[in-house]
């Protein structure tokens, strides 16, 4: 599939030929990674953030947010229960939060996988490499940290640098990518300025990395965000809308495209659609789900953007309601940790001898 091809379906319209897409991305999905989903338990256990991201709630200059960090007892219960769910990984998120010390982050890891043997999944922004180094040799499995966007100087729109540091996030996926982590990452689809040719771009670097995982999600600022959508503001010409039929044909060709890779059916698609956004995710490319086990009052407080899907519920609801919607198409939940094919056929031989050296093996 060429630019021209990849730009031409992002513009289509016509629900014949998008039906069509859907099909093929279900298609070879099921051929690629079957019919499993799996579940990937979010503990968010950390709000606070350094960087000034011009869509997110959680940057730094947003005093009207309530900061919190979690406590390692707090984390390790979240991660008991996402083993007693029969989730096969936890993901550890937060803000850019460097008062979360390397070494704190390193007993962490190796706690959840001596407790639970979950395999773990940090997504902490962008830290030096030698942190990610001491990280994987604690345990932890996966990393992600999202590009956004493909055209750089709209990734400095959207991302100012702090201080004197550059953002080089395709440096930092090429060394996780080094250090055997399973590496995802994603794009924005609808950021204000974005093109359609930039998502056909996004789409070509999401093969071009080879990525493990590819998490793609409409864009919805933040209400106290300098991007904030002002209702009746004309859109730029060329600009891709932020909208539910955008993503999912992002989610479709990614598929297309990238046919081994673990994509998520987002939690920002669901807060667009409420009553069945997952489950037309899943219906047209992805085999991933992320139930949150962020306890309630923290939940609430980890505001990326407003009206956030199943912010309310508890992680026992939320998992039994997943359960339910993915059973109602047709699919069932995966068992185990669900490693990426691509990972696999790259790193696979050396996973024994990487975890032997460790001492996960006896």
């Amino acid at each position: 599939m060429d630019r021209d091809e990849r730009i031409s379906w992002l513009r289509e319209t016509d629900a014949e030929r998008l039906e069509a897409l859907w099909l093929e991305a279900d298609r070879v999905r099921r051929e690629q990674v079957g019919e499993a989903v799996h579940l990937r338990g979010l503990i968010e256990f950390s709000n606070y953030c350094r960087r000034s991201c011009a869509y997110c709630g959680l940057r730094v200059q947003n005093r009207q947010v309530e900061r919190y960090r979690m406590l390692p007892d707090e984390i390790v219960e979240c991660a008991h229960q996402a083993r007693r769910f029969g989730y096969g990984t936890v993901v550890l998120q937060s803000g850019e939060d460097l008062e979360v010390a390397s070494g704190w982050m390193a007993a962490l890891i190796r706690r959840i996988k001596e407790e639970t043997g979950l395999a773990v999944t940090l997504s902490l922004g962008e830290r030096r490499v030698e942190e990610f180094e001491r990280w994987r040799l604690a345990g932890a499995d996966r990393y992600l940290l999202r590009f956004e966007t493909s055209n750089p100087c709209l990734f400095e729109q959207i991302h100012p640098q702090v201080g004197s540091e550059k953002s080089d996030r395709l440096a930092l996926l090429r060394a996780l990518r080094q250090l055997g982590y399973e590496v995802g990452s994603g794009v924005m689809v609808g950021i204000p300025g974005q093109t359609y040719e930039d998502l056909a771009n996004d789409l070509e670097l999401f093969r071009d990395l080879d990525l493990d995982m590819i998490g793609i999600g409409p864009f919805i600022p933040h209400p106290a965000t300098p991007l904030a959508l002002k209702p009746g503001e004309p859109a730029p010409a060329d600009q891709t809308p932020n909208d539910e039929l955008m993503t999912y044909k992002m989610v479709a060709l990614t598929r297309l495209m990238c046919p081994r890779s673990n994509i998520p059916s987002t939690t920002a698609l669901a807060t667009l659609n409420k009553a069945q956004g997952r489950e037309l995710g899943l219906m047209r490319g992805a085999n991933i789900v992320m139930p949150n086990l962020t306890p309630p009052k923290y939940r609430v407080l980890y505001e990326i953007y407003p009206d956030k899907a199943c912010v309310n519920e508890t992680a026992d609801q939320c998992q039994h309601c997943l359960r339910q919607r993915i059973e109602v198409i047709g699919r069932h939940v995966g068992v185990g940790s669900g490693i990426s094919p691509n990972w696999e056929a790259r790193f696979g031989k050396k996973a024994v001898e990487f975890a032997d050296s460790r001492g996960d093996i006896e």
